[in-house]
């Protein structure tokens, strides 16, 4: 059995509230788990008690094989019960296909008017030097 180290949701619409849980891997996000562990109200100051996590029972089900998602690892962290690789995207930050295609776009076109008023300016310079 893959067990998972997961929240799940409660609380009501627009006040979300989680409890941190060991859960089959099979199971709904919020249906049956095994052991509820903590909990993590995100509604909270960050300086607060955001996140409460039994680290004995965490310690317990690691050992057993338990794979922590990824927002939990990030809990288990904070709390020095696993450690999290940090992670590098550095692609996340570019814009989208079309809105690179846009840029694309208008550079050509600033590109062509700079070259035009580039060789607009040698004729004017010829015409005012001529007279």
């Amino acid at each position: 059995m893959a067990l998972k180290i997961r929240l799940a949701r409660a609380g009501s619409k627009k006040r979300p509230y989680y409890h941190v849980v060991v859960a089959d891997a099979r199971s709904p996000r919020d249906g049956r788990f095994i052991e509820s562990l903590g909990s993590w109200n995100p509604l909270l100051p960050k300086d607060g008690e955001r996140v409460k996590v039994d680290a004995e029972r965490v310690k317990h089900w690691l050992s057993h094989g338990a794979q922590p998602t990824d927002r939990v690892l990030r809990f288990l962290d904070e709390a020095g019960l696993a450690k999290r690789e940090a992670r590098s995207n550095p692609n996340k930050a570019l814009p989208g296909k079309k809105a690179q295609e846009r840029a694309a776009l208008l550079k050509k076109a600033q590109e062509d008017a700079a070259a035009a008023a580039a060789t607009a300016a040698p004729a004017e310079a010829e015409a005012a030097t001529a007279e």
